[in-house]
Order: structure tokens, then C-alpha cells, then sequence
């Protein structure tokens, strides 16, 4: 019973600390409207560690085509079909999570 939960916390903290590694600290403009390009900044978002973007409101996931990626930026552009409204910024890891990230951007 005790190594079973030695094991778990083990996997636990290694997922954590995973996911840690992947950081959106950052939007630039915090303001855009639809066909602008935005800069999100952060840490490990390179792709090794990102291989998709999204707007999400929690019930309505928009999915960007990043124009550009780094370690420390990836630029995309507002698609069309991102509505006016305050939408979070999400990532899909390379090891199949999402991590709604607590950066957001304003579309008008």
C-alpha cells in the first residue's frame, strides 16, 4: 500500500514538473482584433513542447496558426472566427495535454 502511493506521488510530481516547463507568462497586444498578429510570451513554448494554440472561453475552443515559434514567443494571427470577447490562451503539449494557460487576450 505505501509503495503504491510512493509511486503515485512520484509520477504526480514528475507531471507537475512537466507541465511547469511549459509557461505562458504574457500576451502582446493584451488588445487585438481579427487578421492582428499577437506575440504570446512565455517559457519552453518552442516545438519540442507546443505543437498547437488556442483561444478558449472555457466552453469554445479556436484553434491559431502559430506563424512563428521560439523558446520564448509564438506569434499567430486572429482568426476570423474569434468572436469580441476576453478569450484565455490555451496550449496542447507535445505530450498530449492542455494547459489553459491564465494569460488572456481582449478581441474587439
Amino acid at each position: 500500500m505505501r509503495t503504491g502511493l510512493v509511486v503515485c506521488g512520484i509520477l504526480l510530481t514528475g507531471a507537475i514538473l512537466w507541465a511547469q516547463d511549459v509557461r505562458v507568462v504574457s500576451v502582446d497586444p493584451a488588445t487585438a482584433k481579427v487578421g492582428d498578429v499577437v506575440t504570446v510570451n512565455g517559457d519552453g513554448i518552442d516545438k519540442a513542447h507546443v505543437d498547437v494554440l488556442y483561444l478558449t472561453d472555457g466552453k469554445t475552443d479556436i484553434r491559431v496558426e502559430m506563424m512563428e515559434q521560439s523558446a520564448k514567443a509564438i506569434k499567430f494571427k486572429v482568426p476570423e472566427s474569434a468572436k469580441a470577447h476576453r478569450w484565455a490562451v490555451m496550449v496542447h503539449t507535445t505530450k498530449d495535454q492542455l494547459i489553459e494557460e491564465p494569460v488572456r487576450v481582449t478581441i474587439e
